[in-house]
């Protein structure tokens, strides 16, 4: 297979801090490869060097195939506030929509308009202002999956994507044969759609052909191979030491390289492999919590005329592990803060709260810790052996916030809160921006903490492995509790999904001519022929709106009201299809 991109010896540092060093490797067509590395050590870096955005400090080769098509997908999409949904995306693919025909431009509308509806998206001609930061996201993501591009590269696509929207997308990737170099954390996004796991580790670069598991076996014995040869270097170390420690005399004359080869043995000696891990050892506890923790009555909240939660009545209690889940915009976040005791601007709150008297609420915010940019590292949490167990090594005490990686910000928000030792935990999607090492290990923090703990997340791996059970948002102000695993919940959800869709159309022939009446009055004769014409004319009805719907020849107002039809004419012709049952079976 052809080689779409060649990477040779390429490095990157900041000052003392070096993220990559001289690393080569190649994307091959059909690759689907997922970029791992902690946080802060360059992957998001290195996307932008493939995009052109920044460059290598040693030269050399960023090489791809001629004539193949890219598409960059960063974590910011910058885009003009003013401009419609549609508008936005056809001004920026202007570079190469330029060389279609009417026709193919025609095509390219009728894409957009498909990945928009299925990503729930409102209207095209909607401005990009009025959306939200995950709505945009998914302007984003449509406008690269409209494109069709032969390569495609993606910085953490499912970050601030509800779990409708991650799964579409997973089917997408999953299902094409489009080369990809993405960096993601998403395990299980990992699993269903990469074929390659590529790790940036200590500056140098690791390929591992398979799923994730595989990766991590793999990687492991690739460690325990490195602390072997480590081993084997600190014996001959020793030899060598003996001949260094020997008399003067005994040296004089000694070959050079034997001297500069002892030097390089203890260089290597001293590598021990350590791997970045946090150590949550130190905050492990959590202030004691009474039997109370929070009592919802009949609890509602809305904004304007926007039902946010209706008539909520629960305990939350000691020691429970709650997922919140939900669409985007459904008012999660607003729900936590309510908790929290915090009421939004604009909101109207009924019902009552009663907290225990010994409630410490530990609140991490979605959108983050409001640092001062100019403090350093230690100034902000000033205990460098927490610093150090949540990897902020010496060399970066001293460092300012505005210098972080979003990753790294994420890291010592999340230290700031887990000290305070909270009884309560509340975590509004903690898994953004935090790289896997870290996730593995909050997770097995958070799966052996005292205290209660409520989590809004769209990370299936995170609500699978901590969640005791689930608060689910409908979208109308219902909050259903479905006790069990969201791998399990999501299962019964799609199941329901597909029953609930219109039934096929039955083919008009195989509704059964009627005999002669027999038992039937004059009136229910005349129903049944009417009941006959009314099915056949709506299964026809129904199977050209199908086609229509499949075609791609409507326009977005079109194909969301023959989708509207589509949905009317399922129930009309169960229910007369259901009265033709019964006539024909008192005619029998």
């Amino acid at each position: 297979m052809p080689s779409f991109l060649q990477i040779e010896h390429i490095s990157k540092s900041y000052g003392p801090k070096i993220l990559f060093e001289d690393i080569s490797f190649n994307v091959n067509e059909g690759d689907k490869i997922a970029l791992i590395a902690p946080n802060g050590t360059g992957k998001t870096t290195l996307m932008r060097i493939l995009s052109g955005k920044d460059h290598s400090d040693s030269g050399g080769k960023i090489l791809f195939l001629k004539d193949i098509r890219i598409a960059f997908l960063e974590q910011d999409y910058p885009f003009d506030p003013k401009k419609s949904i549609m508008d936005q995306i056809l001004s920026g693919s202007s570079a190469w929509t330029g060389h279609l025909d009417s026709a193919q431009m025609e095509e390219y509308r009728r894409r957009i308009v498909k990945h928009l509806t299925n990503f729930s998206l409102p209207d095209p001609e909607v401005p990009m202002g009025q959306l939200s930061g995950g709505e945009v996201k998914r302007v984003a993501i449509t406008a690269l999956l409209a494109a069709e591009p032969d390569f495609l590269i993606l910085d953490e696509p499912t970050n601030h994507l509800d779990i409708d929207a991650i799964e579409y997308l997973e089917s997408l990737l999953g299902s094409s044969r489009r080369t990809l170099l993405m960096v993601t954390h998403d395990r299980y996004f990992l699993d269903r759609v990469c074929n390659t796991v590529m790790e940036l580790d200590h500056g140098a670069i690791y390929t591992y052909k398979g799923d994730y598991e595989n990766y991590l076996e793999k990687r492991q014995e690739r460690i325990e191979n490195y602390d072997a040869e480590t081993d084997k270097v600190r014996n001959l170390l020793r030899r060598e030491l003996e001949w260094m420690h020997a008399t003067p005399c005994a040296r004089t004359g000694k070959a050079k390289y034997r001297k500069e080869n002892f030097y390089r043995l203890r260089e290597r000696a001293e590598a021990v492999y350590r791997t970045g891990t946090v150590d949550m050892s130190e905050i492990a506890g959590s202030a004691r919590l009474g039997n109370k923790v929070i009592d919802c009555k009949h609890l509602s909240f809305s904004y304007g005329d926007k039902p946010i939660v209706r008539d909520f009545t629960y305990s939350f209690q000691k020691g429970e592990k709650v997922g919140i889940v939900g669409p985007n915009g459904v008012g999660k976040s607003s729900f936590i803060n309510v908790l929290a005791g915090t009421i939004p601007d604009g909101g109207t709150l009924s019902g009552t709260i009663e907290r225990g008297e010994s409630l410490k609420v530990g609140l991490y915010r979605q959108e983050g810790m409001h640092f001062s940019e100019g403090q350093t590292v230690l100034e902000t949490v000033p205990d460098i052996r927490l610093l150090g167990r949540f990897l902020f090594s010496h060399d970066m005490l001293n460092t300012r916030i505005s210098k972080l990686s979003g990753g790294e910000k994420r890291r010592l928000y999340l230290l700031t809160i887990l000290m305070q030792q909270p009884n309560l935990l509340i975590l509004d999607e903690p898994t953004n921006d935090l790289d896997i090492v870290t996730m593995n290990v909050l997770e097995e923090y958070l799966s052996e903490y005292a205290g209660t703990l409520l989590m809004v997340s769209h990370d299936r791996h995170f609500l699978d492995r901590l969640a005791d059970h689930l608060l689910v948002f409908t979208g109308d102000g219902g909050i259903k509790d479905y006790v069990g695993p969201f791998s399990e919940y999501r299962e019964l959800e799609k199941n329901r999904r597909k029953e609930s869709r219109p039934k096929s159309p039955k083919p008009v022939q195989a509704v059964p001519k009627p005999p002669k009446p027999q038992r039937l009055s004059f009136k229910e004769k005349r129903e049944m022929e009417q009941l006959e014409a009314d099915i056949q004319a709506l299964t026809a009805e129904k199977a050209e709106l199908t086609s229509q719907m499949n075609g791609g020849t409507l326009d977005y107002q079109a194909l969301q009201k023959a989708s509207a039809r589509f949905g009317e004419i399922g129930p009309l012709l169960d229910a007369m299809e259901t009265r033709w049952l019964e006539l024909s079976e008192k005619e029998a």
